[in-house]
């Protein structure tokens, strides 16, 4: 998935959550964007404190170094636990999470560390603040989440708090690392961060060059009869992408569903998939797949055909790859690897 300040946009992480609600809807993480200096975090005295980062929803003034961090959304965690910041507190995300309760790329870094695990609260639609109160947070970091105003209302009054510069659940990656650096005092790192995960991809890419010129489309399915395909410049997309395949054309040809990265296309447009090399998808669960592999129309995609998908029933795997960050970048890499190539074998017949 990478490019360079123009990335990823709204909700990648929401649809496997939501999907598994449904028993996984579409709310997914926007078109193209010029490059310029809007894409930086809106912040005082470069870094040092006090420090204001401008949102959608208010101001958070951050006014010495932060010591107690609190994140809600996803991706939040994970960029500080990168700088050096285990939070005190995040939001849980149990769909995603192994039995040790967490996901399992923030429970290897915080336990490599030899840091406290951060304490896990409720978040969505019902934020546990008393929970939140009670962690003291001097920061609460939220800049790709779905919090509402009256919610940041009442996080602003127990913490200074970083939400989104647009829209719920429109914050580019890398705009994410900039934002929580220059929360925590270290804008400089951002770019460190950035380029090591852009470094991490370009390198996985270089040890696969049969991957090159292999065309893929990545969809996803609420239910019988429906058809959704993941945008280029959705996180799910630039990770595949990042690891050297090239979206198949036809996909710049969709229509946005307005607020997402990705287009409701209907099962009935599924020829329309019939150049691409690859199908990357993923089910909430095997009673799901097996059910949507029934359709005739689906099962007609020729690389669904020919077996030329890559799929995963790993819940934590799902949730990695699709999100980008200095934790799931490298996490999933070496689990995607494989996958991939054993799809793409199929090609040489």
């Amino acid at each position: 998935m990478p490019s360079s300040s123009t990335r990823i946009r709204r909700q990648a992480l929401a649809l496997p959550a939501a999907l598994t609600a449904l028993a996984l809807a579409v709310t997914a993480c926007s078109g193209e964007e010029e490059e310029d200096d809007s894409s930086a975090p809106a912040a005082e005295s470069g870094g040092a404190f006090p420090v204001t980062i401008e949102s959608a929803l208010g101001e958070a003034e951050i006014t010495e170094q932060p010591e107690r961090v609190v994140t809600l959304g996803q991706g939040s965690a994970e960029t500080a636990i990168a700088l050096g910041h285990t939070p005190v507190g995040i939001e849980s995300y149990e769909w995603g999470s192994d039995e040790t309760g967490y996901l399992p790329w923030i429970h290897e870094a915080v336990t490599e560390a030899g840091d406290e695990l951060p304490t896990q609260f409720t978040g969505g639609e019902d934020i546990d603040f008393d929970a939140i109160l009670e962690l003291d947070p001097d920061v609460i970091l939220a800049p790709w989440s779905g919090i509402t105003q009256d919610q940041y209302d009442i996080l602003s009054d127990i913490a200074p708090t970083v939400a989104y510069p647009d829209l719920a659940w429109s914050t580019n990656w890398d705009e994410q690392i900039e934002l929580i650096a220059t929360a925590l005092g270290q804008p400089e790192r951002s770019a460190e961060l950035i380029g090591g995960i852009e470094q991490q991809l370009a390198d996985a890419a270089a040890t696969r060059p049969d991957y090159e010129g292999v065309s893929f489309s990545y969809i996803y399915t609420s239910g019988p009869g429906t058809l959704g395909v993941f945008l280029p410049e959705e996180q799910r997309v630039e990770m595949v992408s990042g690891l050297g395949l090239t979206v198949d054309p036809v996909v710049e040809t969709f229509e946005e569903t307005e607020g997402t990265d990705s287009a409701l296309i209907g099962l009935e447009n599924a020829e329309q998939l019939a150049e691409s090399d690859l199908i990357f998808t993923f089910y909430s669960d095997a009673e799901t797949r097996a059910e949507i592999e029934e359709q005739p129309l689906y099962a007609s995609i020729p690389a669904i055909e020919r077996g030329a998908v890559v799929t995963s029933d790993d819940n934590a795997f799902v949730t990695a790859s699709s999100i980008i960050n200095p934790l799931t970048v490298p996490w999933v890499i070496d689990r995607y690897l494989p996958l991939i190539d054993e799809a793409v074998a199929t090609l040489d017949g």
